[in-house]
């Protein structure tokens, strides 16, 4: 539980580059340290295993970037924002590069649960012929149990298909954009990658990402 007495920082972040190749306890344990090497003055909890005080907003997939991805710190007294902002950039690496920093009443809710819709952009390194086909469902493994998932039950709109500009994202293979949305529930959430790795063209051939990077996230 958050506490009132303390200040609560919500900070975005990049993951990019080869660290998007981290899991989500690795990002975490790198943001940690970057939190102290920044010597902001943050909460540790009480009890037998103490630890900083700080909250993750909804993991990305090993392999998935994100633009605007999100933790919650909470400090034990004020720092002006962007004198926080500017301690924790001095000591972050350039793929997992904070970019804002707020704060926000201790009542608001957690960044995991915040913006359950995330927007989801996927470089392709083939155009695919005749559009994009998306199946109606997915088969997940989960706790080494097989479940089925209905992709309208998470898909929110269309997969909207662009050319890439030249030189996107500084890959010349880079041909097409696949914009596309995505609601977690409460019971769940349909993976992007799973995903894209289920929707075919017109051929029957599978997608080819480049790579898939989440660009925005909403309530």
């Amino acid at each position: 539980m958050t506490d009132p007495a303390n200040f609560r920082l919500r900070v975005t972040f990049c993951k990019q580059g080869r660290l998007c190749m981290l899991s989500h306890l690795e990002i975490a344990r790198a943001l940690e340290r970057a939190v102290r090497r920044a010597g902001l003055p943050y909460a540790i909890s009480q009890g037998f295993s103490p630890h900083m005080k700080i909250a993750f907003g909804a993991a990305l997939p090993v392999g998935v970037g994100g633009t605007c991805e999100l933790f919650d710190l909470q400090l034990t007294r004020y720092v002006a924002p962007q004198k926080a902002l500017a301690a924790l950039q001095a000591a972050s690496v350039a793929d997992l590069m904070p970019s804002a920093a707020r704060y926000i009443e201790h009542t608001a809710p957690a960044a995991s649960v915040a913006f359950p819709k995330s927007t989801y952009l996927a470089r392709l390194s083939a155009l695919p012929e005749g559009g994009v086909v998306v199946p109606e469902t997915v088969t997940v493994v989960r706790k080494k149990k097989e479940k089925t998932l209905a992709v309208g039950e998470y898909l929110l709109g269309e997969l909207e298909l662009a050319l890439a500009a030249d030189g996107d994202a500084g890959d010349a293979s880079v041909v097409a954009q696949l914009r596309f949305k995505l609601e977690s529930k409460p019971t769940g959430s349909l993976r992007p990658d799973v995903l894209l790795a289920n929707c075919t063209d017109g051929a029957g051939n599978t997608l080819q990402a480049a790579t898939i990077t989440r660009v925005a996230q909403e309530a």
